[in-house]
């Protein structure tokens, strides 16, 4: 009985062998392509930024004049007129890589900036709208809430505030529209937002399970 138990330990030990080899190889030609990839990346010529989509900040439609006096708000105020005078892309979701490929290695810096303008200004208009929902300013918050999302944000709160305006007024359907828009942002976020959402839309059953 020996022979068989040892043949058998000999058999798994070299198929063992086999596939840490074998995955060793396909790591080691992924590295590969990524090494060969960003040194094409840096060798890339610059390229014209005509293609792409440059977001502007619609002063004249934000609550700026609600609660203006107020020192936070002053502040994401003049942090959101600060950025107007900047080019601002959503660029989340997109490799260094990648933008380097398409619009050459020389335009990396300052791509990077107009994506950190983007960055900074989903997240003040978050802060903004949060602070307004907080101290009862419902519908401005929420017309904040609605430029960040019609712009890609995706900062999640920012949908799970929106949708939660949208369910104490009594506009699910509203909050269906929200689905679609979440389903398409380039972000990591993108699932655990769209999750969030369809809990506002789907039946309860814990009732049901409670019955049976």
């Amino acid at each position: 009985m020996k022979y068989p138990i040892f043949a058998s330990i000999v058999i798994l030990s070299l198929l063992l062998m086999y596939e840490i080899r074998k995955h060793r190889r396909k790591e080691e030609k992924y590295y590969e392509s990524l090494l060969e990839r960003e040194a094409k990346a840096n060798s890339t010529r610059r390229k014209p930024l005509d293609d792409l989509e440059y977001i502007s900040i619609p002063m004249d439609t934000l609550p700026t004049e609600v609660l203006s006096t107020d020192e936070r708000v002053a502040e994401y105020i003049e942090t959101i007129r600060g950025l107007m005078n900047s080019p601002i892309v959503n660029l989340t979701g997109i490799s260094n890589t990648d933008l380097k490929l398409q619009y050459g290695a020389p335009n990396i810096d300052l791509l990077m900036r107009y994506d950190h303008s983007y960055t900074m200004l989903v997240r003040t208009l978050y802060e903004w709208g949060s602070y307004l929902y907080q101290n009862d300013f419902i519908n401005e918050a929420q017309s904040i809430f609605e430029y960040a999302v019609s712009i890609g944000t995706d900062v999640s709160d920012t949908y799970a505030l929106l949708a939660k305006i949208y369910e104490s007024k009594g506009e699910i359907d509203k909050i269906k529209e929200l689905i679609p828009i979440a389903s398409n942002i380039n972000s990591l976020m993108k699932d655990s937002i769209v999750s969030n959402l369809e809990s506002y839309i789907l039946p309860d059953l814990s009732g049901l399970e409670l019955s049976e």
